[in-house]
């Protein structure tokens, strides 16, 4: 056998130890994936409401001062929760968009006046415009008043990535997602959500650390 016979001999043999690797990558990373979505599906369908420390509502879109259905359907379960006496203190959150005038938060807080509670009450988070600068933001503002648990109020979709970001940020989370969200029944815009937070949520695992 001569030598460029060996050679491409040895290419060949290269060539699929990289194929069979990438191959085992690939069906490692869909294994991954699986578990991310399965876990993102059982902590959608829990609801942990219980008493705690706080309710948190994470903010959605606002228009023109007004709540859009997605938040009123998260405030309105959070009112719920408060109603029940499982809080003493809401929380709500939500920075300004571009060309707003007005805070997701800030409309938040005067929906929730205007339904009973008293604003000395309700605390605003209102320069966070991503989740996690949010979440990072009512840390802080549990630490300082020595606050150790909430409960999140949400989507169904956005429960397992908010756990992990509380956990990450230092306060003990409890769940209760609404069910009367808009995204719910829209099945295409359902998914779309659940397979964004199934890629999110492992990042946030790896990369979300208290400062």
């Amino acid at each position: 056998m001569n030598r460029a016979t060996k050679a491409k001999q040895k290419a060949k043999h290269a060539v699929k130890i990289v194929r069979r690797m990438l191959t085992v990558v690939v069906i490692a990373l869909f294994a991954l994936w699986v578990i991310s979505a399965t876990a993102v599906l059982i902590w959608a369908s829990r609801d942990e409401a219980r008493p705690a420390q706080a309710i948190v509502v994470l903010g959605a879109a606002q228009y023109a001062g007004k709540p859009s259905p997605v938040l009123r359907a998260r405030l309105d379960h959070a009112l719920d929760l408060w109603n029940r006496h499982l809080a003493a203190l809401l929380i709500l959150t939500g920075g300004t968009g571009a060309g707003d005038t007005t805070s997701e938060a800030a409309v938040g807080r005067t929906y929730a006046r205007k339904h009973g509670v008293p604003d000395s009450a309700i605390l605003v988070e209102n320069e966070g415009r991503t989740t996690s600068e949010s979440m990072r933001a009512v840390a802080g503002m549990l630490e300082v008043r020595g606050l150790q648990t909430a409960l999140l109020v949400s989507d169904p979709f956005h429960m397992l990535r908010l756990r992990i970001l509380a956990r990450r940020f230092g306060f003990t989370p409890y769940t209760s997602p609404t069910q009367t969200s808009p995204i719910s029944p829209n099945r295409e815009a359902r998914w779309k959500y659940i397979f964004s937070e199934s890629l999110k949520a492992p990042l946030a695992f790896l990369f979300e650390r208290k400062l």
